[in-house]
């Protein structure tokens, strides 16, 4: 027997090593970690039941809690070229509108405290072309013109993924965090080496205000004004970084203007 218990751990031992090996080795392991994993082709699911929720930056970015973002486990780096990169891949995994508008009117809309006229699309934030899920903690109704700047963003990674410059993981993982700035953190495009804004003030005596003129390279993003007498107003950006704040600060107030990662300051003339 005392020959027998040393063979016993060292052969567990070996088969834990082994074991170890082949988790690391497993489809599911090379999935983005901090995204939570959900298999629903062709449905959508709910692992979560949304309260109330706020989406960020003029309803560009969703709620952080609401929509985390979550991941198709089947897809995974060693099979893209049988899935996101095959060419109508995502119709073979994307649910029935039945579903989406049930989910978007009934669910996400009441969440995220938008009316029901209200123009939007229900969108994936890890879009179904890099892995992402159709539960609804993958699902966000995003405000504003169709089809949206996103879109972009979404095929830029995709190619970026088929073409071997970024990782799965990488992509879902940018993405999933701020689909803004995805591009830019991966690499794939030159980031503005410096933010920056101006800001203007010019009193509107229809309105007893004053209107903040904003101008900077941070487009899509909300630009807020804040005067010293504790006003404060926000606007989103356009496309050109360019926003039109209305303030209701006095004559001499210094006003401080955010917008993105810039930052900049004016006076109420």
């Amino acid at each position: 027997m005392r020959g027998v218990w040393p063979r016993l751990l060292s052969l567990v031992t070996a088969l834990a090593a082994v074991t170890a090996v082949l988790i690391a080795q497993s489809p599911l392991a090379s999935a983005s970690p901090g995204l939570k994993k959900i298999h629903d082709p062709r449905r959508v699911t709910y692992s979560i039941r949304l309260k109330s929720c706020h989406a960020r930056d003029g309803g560009k970015l969703p709620d952080r809690a609401c929509t985390p973002g979550s991941v198709d486990p089947a897809v995974t780096q060693r099979d893209i070229r049988s899935t996101i990169c095959k060419s109508g891949w995502t119709a073979t995994v994307r649910p029935p509108e039945s579903q989406t508008e049930y989910a978007k009117y009934h669910v996400a809309y009441p969440a995220y405290h938008i009316k029901h006229s209200a123009v939007s699309e229900l969108d994936h934030l890890v879009p179904l072309e890099l892995g992402g899920s159709n539960d609804i903690t993958n699902l966000w109704p995003e405000v504003g013109r169709q089809p949206n700047a996103k879109d972009k963003v979404e095929n830029a990674l995709n190619r970026a993924v088929c073409d071997g410059k970024v990782s799965l993981a990488a992509a879902q993982d940018a993405i999933a965090s701020d689909w803004i700035t995805a591009e830019a953190k991966l690499g794939l495009i030159r980031s503005h080496a410096k933010t920056w804004c101006t800001a203007s003030a010019s009193y509107n005596s229809t309105y007893n205000d004053y209107d903040v003129y904003v101008h900077s390279n941070q487009p899509y993003r909300e630009a807020t004004a804040t005067a010293s007498n504790g006003a404060s107003h926000s606007y989103e950006t356009n496309g050109s970084g360019y926003a039109d704040i209305y303030l209701y600060a006095g004559a001499g107030d210094s006003i401080k203007v955010t917008v993105g990662a810039a930052s900049c300051a004016t006076t109420a003339g």
